[in-house]
């Protein structure tokens, strides 16, 4: 097993999936996580990069969030789409950022990202609420 498929257990993975879930029942928002073992280019570059590459960006509403992990490198990024990034403030991101590392220095990986989900789901929730006639547009599952 590589170290990218030891990262989450199975359940891990489908709680994470969960959790995607329930925080995009409070926004439009749309979330992915990806996980990846190593990155040679700065850690904000290559999610821009994962982000274009799972056509995050065309969401109809520009509301898209990734959580970036290489993890071999220890390196991890939350983007989001330029909507999102126009109407929030700038700490926005950092605030998420820190919930997230300080589960990632305790090696709760998983509690982690489900924390920073649900909490950019209900911090999105001002911005872009979520609507009854919403459609997941993109998949919850984690990408690698």
């Amino acid at each position: 097993m590589s170290e990218v498929e030891k990262f989450l257990t199975e359940e891990q993975e489908r709680q994470i999936v969960k959790t995607i879930r329930v925080a995009e029942k409070n926004t439009s928002g749309e979330i992915r996580v990806h996980i990846e073992k190593t990155t040679s280019k700065p850690t904000i570059e290559r999610a821009k990069e994962v982000f274009y590459y799972l056509k995050m960006d065309e969401t109809k509403d520009k509301n898209g969030v990734l959580f970036y992990l290489a993890v071999h490198d220890k390196k991890f990024a939350i983007i989001g789409d330029v909507r999102i990034n126009t109407k929030v403030p700038n700490d926005f991101w950092l605030s998420i950022t820190n919930t997230v590392l300080k589960e990632f220095k305790n090696n709760n990986f998983a509690l982690g990202l489900e924390k920073g989900i649900l909490e950019t789901g209900e911090k999105l929730k001002e911005h872009f609420p979520y609507q009854n006639d919403d459609i997941n547009e993109l998949t919850d599952e984690i990408s690698y």
